[in-house]
């Protein structure tokens, strides 16, 4: 399934005041691309492989502190338009993946 996903850096940062740009510090920092976080009021911001740790260290200086800095998958065609029933059933099913013992991180294909 690696082919439906793109290797990239992922930096969750917050920001430092209210009027912290997220779309300005990523221009700034060599980011490739943001987004909403998974904390609220948290920004997720993309970037290749090897600019992770120079976006990283440009953050701060943009008004953002760093959460994490990891390298992750994005997918390439994500899902939508599940009915309750079948996200129901596949939240079930990731919930299972997740709490088992060998299972590290998890990458999915699911938009919103």
């Amino acid at each position: 399934m690696a082919w439906d996903f793109n290797h990239v850096g992922l930096i969750e940062a917050s920001p430092d005041s209210p009027d912290a740009d997220p779309e300005m510090a990523a221009i700034e920092a060599g980011a490739q691309d943001f987004e909403a976080g998974e904390e609220e009021g948290t920004t997720l911001f993309i970037t290749e492989t090897t600019d992770l740790d120079a976006v990283q260290k440009a953050l701060p200086e943009q008004g953002f502190t760093v959460l994490s800095a990891k390298l992750g998958y994005l997918s390439k065609n994500p899902v939508s338009g599940l009915s309750d029933e079948q996200m129901a059933e596949v939240e079930a099913f990731l919930e299972g993946l997740d709490n088992h013992d060998d299972v590290q991180d998890m990458f999915v294909g699911l938009a919103g």
